[in-house]
């Protein structure tokens, strides 16, 4: 704990006067001691506020100088200097060098005793102990209740609001699993991830950067579950340690909860799955339930795996309860025969679901499809899990997850039944055209699909086929002519224009 020297220059009933080295108030006072010993020097640790009246000072300017360095040299925040006895006035030579060095030279009157100040500062130094212990008091039953109701993201955020510092969770190989209020920039995770290992369970290290790095390793017994780091601009304070120990404890003992118990919460969490996907009457609790998916936005995912067989499911839904249950996530899943059904978090993206799978065997994932929906909001839940079906259905057999926004554009043509029905109107629509242009060397399919890719503007598609507008209306009008068309039609159209892309897609 410690007391800037601006606050104490603050305080009106001590009549304090800064007289030399304003540059330094920003200066940290830990101590406030008198003494009139020449060379205390020896005897101080720095952040020590000196008052001293100056009896014992030498008579010469150099000398004088030289011991108001040496304070500084030493680490002192600052010196008070009491007038009325041996010196009328603050000489001014110390005024001088302290403004030179920077470091604040106080004017304490007669009238104020050096006890007064002395008290002050101690019992401002005993407040903001007490403030910090009400702190940890108040912080500890927030972890322990976020820890119960939201798990390893809830603990890790509440420690970073109480030592107002970057939280983050890694696991045993230094991949970051949460994090908050947000990422740091990479070079300070290489340097923290620099620090794990070498089997100390806790190190403090002070970044390139500047920040303080607190790392302590999660473990129960010799099994290690990873590591929790606090990155601050400053070295923690000794509540803010007693913080860090308590969430880790927290964390390591939700890390350990018996498989039994993990078992039961994941049936749970599966059936509330079920309820919403069923439209049951009271979905409230569900919902309430469910919510625990998200994200810190509120933003789910869904993700959908398609298997050849049942069993090839199961064994997929276990490898993925496996691969929550060492990250310290809660699980949301269900099967149901060769589909599993999962929900993420709005920010987990494709690589996250890669590392999901990761446990599965390679004979397993050649038989997988996998799908990811898009970032939706909780009350959206049906529509991420059908994002993620379709996603699924179009995705290819033992390739990579198919997220759904590189399905945007392209969901008709990824269905088999789909498009042999467009190939079935494109034999009918599409080859007179064909046949027409091989036979006159002509340009009208390709003038057609500019046509219909302008979205029927008629300048756009001859600047792309690079005719005169009346030459490419004369182009549409015998296309019409030879499949019995209006182009008119915004529906014909549309059907064309899905029918050519089938066709030479």
């Amino acid at each position: 704990m410690t007391i800037a020297v601006r606050w104490m220059l603050a305080q009106p009933d001590l009549a304090l006067e800064l007289k030399g080295g304003a540059r330094g108030v920003g200066r940290e006072i830990t101590f406030a001691h008198a003494t009139e010993l020449l060379d205390p020097f020896r005897w101080l640790t720095g952040g020590e506020f000196i008052l001293t009246t100056g009896i014992r000072l030498p008579s010469t300017q150099q000398k004088r100088g030289r011991y108001l360095r040496m304070l500084d040299a030493a680490g002192v925040a600052a010196v008070g200097f009491g007038t009325g006895l041996s010196y009328p006035e603050v000489p001014a030579d110390l005024v001088a060098v302290a403004d030179e060095i920077g470091l604040p030279l106080i004017e304490v009157p007669l009238p104020t005793p050096f006890a007064a100040v002395v008290k002050r500062v101690m019992s401002r130094l005993a407040e903001q102990e007490y403030e910090a212990v009400l702190r940890a008091s108040r912080a500890q039953p927030r972890m322990t209740r976020a820890v119960i109701s939201g798990g390893t993201a809830a603990t890790v955020r509440e420690l970073a609001i109480a030592t107002s510092a970057t939280v983050l969770l890694l696991d045993v190989a230094g991949r970051v699993l949460e994090s908050s209020p947000q990422l740091p920039t990479d070079d300070v995770i290489d340097e923290l991830r620099a620090t794990l290992g070498g089997g100390a369970s806790s190190s403090v290290t002070l970044a390139r950067s500047g920040a303080s790095i607190a790392v302590q390793q999660i473990s129960v017994g010799r099994t290690p579950y990873g590591y929790l780091a606090v990155i601050s601009a400053s070295a923690l304070s000794y509540v803010d340690q007693i913080l860090l120990g308590h969430a880790n404890s927290l964390l390591a003992l939700d890390f350990e909860k018996p498989a039994r118990l993990r078992a039961t919460q994941d049936q749970l969490n599966s059936h509330a799955l079920g309820l919403l996907l069923t439209e049951d009457r009271d979905p409230a609790p569900a919902w309430q339930q469910i919510r625990q998916a998200a994200d810190g936005e509120g933003m789910i995912r869904g993700l959908t795996v398609l298997a050849d067989t049942s069993d090839v499911a199961g064994r997929v839904g276990v490898e993925i309860a496996e691969f929550m249950n060492k990250a310290g996530r809660q699980l949301f899943s269900r099967i149901n025969d060769t589909r599993v059904t999962v929900l993420l978090r709005g920010t987990d993206d494709v690589e996250f679901a890669r590392e999901l799978l990761g446990g599965v065997s390679r004979s397993d994932l050649r038989a997988l499809r996998v799908g990811l929906s898009a970032r939706r909001v909780v009350a959206a839940l049906a529509v991420a899990v059908e994002q993620s079906q379709l996603c699924a259905s179009a995705a290819e057999i033992g390739g990579e997850p198919l997220e759904f926004a590189a399905l945007t554009g392209s969901v008709l043509l990824s269905f088999d039944s789909t498009r042999e029905v467009l190939n079935t109107l494109a034999e009918t629509m599409i080859t007179p055209i064909e046949d027409y242009d091989r036979d006159n060397g002509t340009e009208l399919l390709a003038s057609l699909r500019a046509f219909l890719e302008a979205n029927g503007h008629w300048e756009a598609a001859a600047i792309t086929m690079g005719v005169h507008r009346h030459t490419l209306r004369s182009r549409m009008a015998k296309v019409e002519s030879l499949i019995d068309c209006r182009l008119e039609v915004a529906r014909v159209r549309a059907e064309l224009l899905l029918s050519i892309i089938a066709r030479q897609s």
